[in-house]
């Protein structure tokens, strides 16, 4: 085949719509090891997949996350609720993050805390797959199941910090959601029900029997969920504050056991 230039790649993925075509090509070309698997990268990135999945690694918090197909990609967003666990956590001894995904999250507390105990849950097999592989060098565990129904009973009570990055999207405005979000990532990841709120309520109505005295647990939401996030905390026995990032447009509710 002929050679591969940058100007190619930049010019196909540009036709394809990505906003980023320059950046997106530096990426392929420096992560493909040869023209033959660039060119098979660039195809599949044009066919509409996301770009982390195409490259196999995902950034996040300063980290690099394996990434397999089908796994939900960690948003730069979520990089905000990793800053306030980690300013409300020093001295953590024990970690757990639901709804996991590539266990991006979990992966970047353990990185920044002094060596936590760590125990990552989610509903979906890849995802869990992949998770195993992002936390394997802090001595993580990853378990397969739906919220806390996953994890040890042992951990009850325990745990200092609890990470929660569920799904809050609307079931009525999934498909107005990127195509790469729609067509590639796992509905479990995306869907919140009715009202995008349903997994956080679960989280919060359960949380206080895991956390430690002083345990905190950390969800993020939309602005617009915020009041009846809030609620939920209450509900859930739970001293409730927001911190927000405009410029990553992300909102945090962190919840204090009582």
């Amino acid at each position: 085949m002929p050679p591969l230039s940058r100007s190619h790649v930049v010019s196909a993925l540009r036709s394809a719509g990505c906003v980023f075509a320059e950046d997106e090509a530096e990426l392929i070309l420096s992560t493909a090891r040869t023209l033959d698997e660039a060119a098979r990268m660039v195809d599949r990135r044009v066919a509409g997949l996301p770009l982390e999945h195409v490259l196999g690694w995902a950034e996040f918090h300063g980290l690099r996350i394996a990434m397999e197909p089908g796994v939900f990609v960690p948003r730069r967003r979520t990089e905000f609720l990793v800053e306030q666990a980690l300013a409300v956590s020093r001295g953590a001894r024990l970690v757990v993050d639901l709804c996991c995904g590539s266990g991006a999250v979990g992966a970047a507390l353990a990185a920044g805390l002094d060596r936590p105990e760590l125990h990552a849950a989610d509903i979906d097999p890849a995802a869990v797959r992949c998770a195993r592989r992002n936390v394997a060098a802090y001595g993580g565990r990853v378990h397969e199941g739906d919220l806390f129904a996953a994890l040890p009973d042992e951990l009850r009570g325990r745990v200092d910090v609890l990470t929660a990055n569920v799904p809050y999207v609307p079931t009525d405005e999934v498909a107005l959601l990127p195509s790469e979000a729609r067509d590639h990532e796992p509905l479990t990841a995306l869907d919140g029900g009715c009202d995008g709120l349903e997994v956080l309520r679960r989280v919060t109505a359960e949380a206080s029997a895991w956390l430690a005295p002083g345990g905190r647990l950390l969800v993020e939401t939309s602005e617009r969920q915020v009041p009846s996030a809030v609620e939920a905390f209450t509900h859930g026995g739970l001293d409730v504050r927001l911190a927000v990032s405009e410029e990553l447009y992300a909102n945090v509710l962190i919840g204090n056991r009582r």
